[in-house]
């Protein structure tokens, strides 16, 4: 799982602490429950621990189950790392980057354009149109640019994620 890179960058996202939020999680994934034994485990100060733990659970891949000591009356908390939510981020993220590319193929197909040799501004041909085929910003004549490259490219990429 950690091995994975986009499971990596969501983590150090979550988190913004790479370095501890994987030993925390591996020491979850091992059967240790609670922000102390963590901390023991992982020599890690117990408020980065708690940190950590609090921002997994506020993006919901972490929960707790609170339980009260009858002797202590102190309240401890189990931890659990919930894998599946990580996997339904990450299909998230997936499905809206296919969408972006399933966007912008669709944009780029169905457009003509032309730019701006001066300052590489892109105008589609509607726009282009409504200037006369000449550069909004600094007046220049707008040429023909071919898209088929960028097409070609976004359909590589469609292809991959499919």
């Amino acid at each position: 799982m950690f091995n994975d890179t986009a499971v990596q960058e969501i983590l150090t996202s979550i988190t913004n602490d790479d370095e501890n939020s994987f030993s925390i999680i591996k020491c979850m994934l091992e059967g240790k429950t609670t922000d102390e034994e963590i901390a023991e485990v992982t020599e890690i100060r117990l408020n980065i621990v708690r940190r950590v733990l609090y921002k997994l659970y506020d993006a919901g891949i972490a929960s707790y189950k609170r339980s009260k000591d009858p002797e202590t009356q102190w309240y401890t908390y189990n931890w659990t790392f919930e894998e599946k939510k990580v996997f339904e981020i990450l299909d998230e993220k997936y499905e809206k980057y296919s969408k972006e590319v399933n966007d912008s193929l669709e944009y780029e197909e169905g457009n003509m354009f032309f730019v701006c040799k001066n300052n590489d501004h892109r105008y589609n041909f509607e726009e282009a149109s409504e200037n006369n085929f000449t550069c909004g910003e600094c007046g220049a004549p707008l040429e023909y640019q071919d898209n088929s490259a960028i097409i070609d490219e976004l359909k590589e990429l469609k292809d991959k994620i499919n």
